[in-house]
């Protein structure tokens, strides 16, 4: 039998948490760095722990809130398993959010709305798709400058 310890550690979500193999659980990886680095080499690894809880109340919260790069405190039991170059597997019995991550920004890929229009910019290209709000296509601009000039032909009746 392998040790067990009850422990409470912080650590950041390496990944997006997964639903488990049945009802109310689910997986996620835990990254956490020890706790006084400046005694530490310069190169010590950081420590992955499988983590995976049967709450279904921590296993909602992971699959609907938690994101990658937030920084959590779980409290549980972590086993070592027979292979020491695995991950220790924890089985979070608490979850506590101590920092969200900061929200992800989409630089690639912008919508914006124009009344009841939307355009879709895109970084790599000059056209601009444009589609009613309710998802009708209304016709791709050859430049931003020539969205209101789409939009209007496609009021009147025309196409571009």
């Amino acid at each position: 039998m392998n040790p067990q310890a009850h422990l409470a550690i912080d650590g950041y979500v390496d990944a997006i948490p997964a639903p488990g193999t049945s009802w109310g659980t689910a997986t996620f990886d835990l990254i956490h760095s020890p706790a006084d680095a400046a005694r530490m080499a310069p190169d010590a690894p950081d420590t992955v722990y499988a983590c995976i809880t049967a709450d279904p109340r921590i296993a909602d919260v992971l699959l609907r809130e938690i994101q990658p790069g937030d920084l959590l405190r779980v409290t549980g039991i972590v086993v070592q398993g027979d292979d020491p170059d695995a991950p220790a597997h924890f089985t979070v019995d608490a979850l506590e959010v101590l920092e969200a991550a900061p929200a992800p920004v989409l630089y690639d890929l912008v919508l914006e709305r124009w009344g009841s229009y939307v355009s879709v910019f895109d970084a790599d290209r000059d056209a601009v798709p444009v589609f009613t709000a309710s998802g009708r296509w209304v016709g791709e601009a050859a430049s931003p400058d020539a969205i209101s000039d789409l939009i209007e032909a496609f009021e009147n009746g025309g196409t571009r």
